[in-house]
């Protein structure tokens, strides 16, 4: 089977790790500026590809790729966080097929992961389906569950997740013909893109929502406060006994991470107020 690889973010390495013998070209997302110097980054999945010895098309919009893709003869197409939606030239080179880390139709959208994690879920999984126009509609073909731990962040669940759908598009892609089953769409919910801000706490928030909020923005946006005039990120955090928050590990802005302890020895060891 020719295969197209279209992928960018470390949640589809394993995915291209998994079926690399079978692909003719990866594409992904182009270089772009990273961290505080700005320097000019691959995306994950181009470093993948490169170690492989696999050919990477690294078009700004993947319809200005589409005479190369149709020149790779492909048998599949495979997209797994590429980071665009395809447009309809693109699906018609081929059987187009995406790795989705919830079970559809739950978490449609950009940030399954986290918000699988906010919404205080006991489960989530991996979806293998048809890629249509719109944005994880298509479809159903596989899926596998997988617990959500009560210590998970995005990181762990993140990264149990990727293996997950690793195998399954392997499974996925041995069934001839590959199964399909239409979403419910009386039950889908979206994953909205996240920013930053997304990551302030709101302090009026039941604590136990505000400490599922800092395991699912673990690592990225994070969570944060301020004190006074000082951003302070909060990295760990647990519901006491009386249905109040204690947090434990902090880092304060162009600080290292620390104790919470150690961050209050630094100011006097006295309360600090949270705004």
């Amino acid at each position: 089977m020719r295969i197209i690889f279209m992928g960018s973010a470390a949640l589809a390495c394993p995915c291209l790790e998994a079926v690399a013998g079978q692909v003719v070209a990866v594409v992904t997302q182009p270089d772009r500026p990273k961290g505080r110097d700005l320097k000019s980054t691959p995306p994950p999945v181009k470093e993948v590809a490169g170690k492989l010895g696999l050919p990477v098309l690294q078009p700004v919009k993947v319809r200005d790729a589409i005479d190369q893709i149709r020149e790779a003869r492909p048998d599949l197409i495979v997209v797994v966080a590429y980071g665009q939606l395809l447009p309809k030239p693109v699906l018609e080179l081929g059987a187009c097929i995406n790795v989705h880390t919830s079970l559809l139709p739950r978490w449609r959208g950009a940030s399954p992961i986290q918000h699988a994690i906010l919404a205080g879920d006991r489960e989530t999984g991996v979806t293998t389906m048809f890629v249509d126009e719109q944005l994880d509609h298509g479809d159903i073909i596989l899926q596998r569950p997988e617990p959500i731990h009560a210590d998970d962040t995005s990181a762990t669940l993140h990264d149990r997740l990727a293996k997950l759908g690793a195998e399954l598009l392997v499974e996925t892609i041995a069934l001839d013909p590959m199964p399909r089953r239409r979403q419910d769409e009386t039950q889908v919910t979206y994953a909205r893109k996240l920013s930053k801000e997304d990551g302030r706490i709101d302090w009026t928030q039941p604590a136990v929502e505000i400490e599922r909020r800092v395991r699912a923005f673990d690592p990225w946006p994070g969570t944060f406060t301020m004190v006074g005039d000082l951003m302070l990120k909060v990295w760990r955090a647990e519901v006491a006994g009386d249905g109040s928050l204690r947090l434990l590990e902090v880092q304060p802005a162009g600080g290292k991470r620390m104790s919470y302890e150690a961050f209050l020895r630094g100011h006097g060891g006295k309360p600090v107020q949270f705004t």
